[in-house]
């Protein structure tokens, strides 16, 4: 079965990880964090896997009631937000390219290739190099710092002034970055990348100011091998009832670029290779509820779920207080 991490919150406040394998699972004692036990690993010139395996096993956790209760957190943070980038590539999956085009076809003529055809395309041809070189670079973006992750079943906020709130379904890779700067996988995680879509839609350079958003991970890092053909379902609830649902797919096989290449173009910046930061990378997904018309409200919860993922990442929607008709004031020194 899958190996998985997950981090706890216990009732007193104390934080624990946990390591499940399949439904069965425990504290790992003397482990706070994450990050601790792949500090751990990385001096030991070990895996995650063999470092968590190697820790004394604590009291056993029940994950579906611990989840819940509420007391899982995300499964990767860092003491200091700042060292935590959020970012992410985009039109990287088989299809993807379909629901982007739809939202900007209306601004291009019906016989002019739009620019997101083009990446699309381009990562079809050499998203995948064969030969053990660099492939075609994707689109990025850059989503924010620690303070924009959201843990397991806390509100995905977006801010007084967005257009929209809309999920998008995805795996995300966690990685640590090492004492001399080489970017360690530590695992993948299910995620919500959400982005204002009404935004990017308008002007598809506005697509920097969609994606500045928060984003919530479910509670499982997987540091297994990633499978490469993961299948989902992504849905909306509306006062309790199913207000749209779909399928996903994501994993390299579903995928026009390998995350090789994904992380090659996003590690060969050297801000991104700085010791001790940690990088959630977005990885893309092909199925929006924006692009069966779906506008989603306040109060509406995301949940999405795939296998080997035992338990779902699940978010509500809200919006935070302010006046957007008021023009924010920069003092002058």
């Amino acid at each position: 079965m899958a190996l998985r991490l997950l981090q706890h919150r216990a009732g007193d406040g104390t934080r624990r990880v946990v390591l499940a394998d399949g439904d069965v699972a425990h504290v790992l004692e003397g482990v706070a964090r994450t990050t601790d036990l792949a500090h751990r690993a990385i001096a030991a010139g070990t895996t995650l896997a063999a470092e968590a395996r190697k820790c004394p096993a604590g009291a056993a956790i029940d994950l579906a009631a611990e989840f819940e209760a509420g007391h899982f957190l995300a499964p990767i943070d860092h003491e200091d937000p700042a060292h935590l980038a959020l970012t992410g590539t985009g039109l990287t999956h088989l299809g993807s390219a379909e629901g982007r085009d739809k939202m900007h076809r209306d601004a291009a003529a019906a016989a002019h290739q739009t620019d997101s055809m083009r990446m699309f395309l381009e990562g079809l041809e050499g998203g995948k190099p064969t030969d053990g070189g660099v492939g075609q670079q994707p689109e990025w973006f850059y989503k924010g710092d620690g303070s924009q992750l959201v843990g397991p079943g806390e509100p995905l906020d977006m801010p007084a002034f967005a257009q929209d709130g809309g999920e998008e379904p995805e795996l995300a890779g966690i990685y640590l970055i090492g004492p001399d700067g080489t970017p360690f996988r530590l695992g993948f995680a299910l995620a919500n990348e959400f982005s204002d879509h009404v935004t990017e839609r308008h002007n598809y350079l506005w697509l920097a100011h969609s994606k500045l958003r928060r984003a919530a991970l479910g509670p499982e890092l997987l540091i297994d091998a990633a499978p490469t053909d993961i299948r989902g379902t992504s849905r909306i609830l509306r006062d309790g009832k199913v207000l749209w649902e779909k399928p996903f797919l994501t994993g390299e096989d579903n995928m026009s670029h390998s995350l090789a290449n994904l992380e090659h173009h996003h590690f060969k910046y050297d801000l991104f290779r700085r010791a001790g930061d940690i990088h959630v990378h977005f990885f893309g997904t092909a199925t929006l509820s924006f692009s069966d018309a779906v506008r989603t409200q306040v109060g509406d919860v995301f949940e999405i779920e795939a296998a080997p993922f035992t338990l779902p990442c699940r978010n509500p929607l809200a919006r935070t207080g302010g006046d957007v008709s008021v023009p924010l004031k920069v003092r002058v020194l």
